[in-house]
């Protein structure tokens, strides 16, 4: 395996040792690589750390693009509520009277119910139930999505295969983080405002932020320089292989997971979303009430740090292999924390050593530096 484990880390701004330290947890853990971008009262720091591609020694560019996954559902539901804002969506209406072609949409299904993952709809990328059982859907794991991972896909053949699946249950009765109810939210847009999903969201959002390191619609399959390469290991028979997967097809996940961007563009856009530039106050206040025990909003989590960090809202991402991202904020946009994250050849599962380096990173920001700061 590539030794990552020493590389040295490129920093910028103020001198942050807890943020280097918490930065080098994520290669120590297993990742080939991790770029990250502080914004607080101390101002900007940016680092990385690891490196750019298995065999090298550069480490990732801090200004990298990368597959940012599911980050993008924060962007969808933004631009659903701009809609909601507007008087042309209501929270509350069928979402089948927007769409009347989809054959076997429950009528009972709201818009409220698409962002807040409460709608029962089959996730078109796979149902792991808790009891072990799994409901394939497109590929999604394994060699079958190494081998696929180029397609391209129509969101309507998407949506069709979950209407063909029975539901996981009954319209709002329930939680189920579900990729079908953003690209469902991603035609809704389309057929609310007659432009495509890619249009509008550069009207509403990418323009006028400036996020031209943004991408989040059409048959993209390469990643602009400058870009980590991600690396996805699989087993192919009794053979396991690790593959680069820097190549794959953003027509996947619409409106749900498809999205290449920066740390610059994630803080910009989260930063601005919370400060209250893209919502008016009563909708980005209804955006932000937790449901269920995950404490999911329409369109980002809700996580309670303790009465001396407080909250922060969050919407984390990745893509099927290699990729992963995340992007955090305090309430008013003034604190944020944003990365990019690549896997490499390393023998780990994700699942398992990610959750202790976040914690450390999260505490480092919003609870202990915030403490300190103070």
């Amino acid at each position: 395996m590539t030794d990552i484990h020493t590389a040295d880390l490129t920093t910028t701004g103020p001198d942050r040792p807890e943020l280097h330290q918490a930065v080098q947890a994520f290669v120590d853990a297993g990742f080939a690589g991790i770029q990250l971008r502080v914004h607080d009262e101390r101002g900007e720091w940016v680092g990385s750390a690891g490196v750019r591609e298995l065999g090298g020694s550069d480490r990732p560019s801090t200004d990298g693009r990368f597959w940012a996954g599911s980050v993008v559902k924060t962007f969808t539901a933004t631009a659903v509520l701009q809609l909601v804002a507007e008087e042309r969506l209501a929270l509350d209406a069928p979402v089948a009277d927007h769409l009347p072609e989809l054959a076997g949409l429950d009528p009972r299904v709201t818009v409220r119910m698409l962002l807040q993952h409460t709608s029962g709809l089959f996730n078109y990328t796979g149902e792991y139930f808790e009891d072990g059982t799994i409901v394939p859907g497109i590929p999604a794991t394994g060699k079958e999505w190494v081998d696929n991972r180029l397609r391209t896909y129509e969101p309507q053949e998407l949506i069709r295969l979950a209407l063909s699946k029975p539901a996981r249950f009954e319209p709002g009765t329930g939680f189920g983080y579900s990729n079908t109810n953003y690209t469902l939210a991603a035609l809704l847009i389309e057929a609310v405002a007659g432009r495509s999903y890619g249009e509008e969201m550069r009207r509403r959002v990418l323009e006028p932020l400036g996020l031209r390191d943004t991408v989040l619609a059409g048959a993209v399959t390469d990643l602009p320089e400058p870009h980590a390469h991600g690396y996805y290991r699989y087993q192919d028979g009794e053979e396991w292989k690790v593959v680069d997967v820097s190549r794959q097809n953003l027509t996947m996940l619409l409106g749900a997971g498809g999205l290449i961007s920066t740390t610059r563009d994630l803080h910009t856009f989260f930063a601005a979303l919370n400060s209250g530039t893209l919502l008016p106050p009563a909708l980005l206040a209804e955006m932000r009430k937790p449901y269920g025990e995950l404490g999911y909003g329409l369109g980002l989590f809700v996580q309670d740090l303790g009465p001396d960090a407080g909250t922060v809202y969050h919407h984390n991402g990745g893509a099927p292999g290699g990729y992963g991202a995340l992007m955090y904020s305090t309430p008013d946009g003034s604190r944020t924390l944003t990365a990019g994250m690549t896997t490499g050849d390393a023998d780990i599962n994700p699942a398992e050593v990610f959750p202790q380096a976040l914690a450390r990173l999260v505490e480092d920001v919003f609870g202990a530096s915030a403490r300190r700061a103070r």
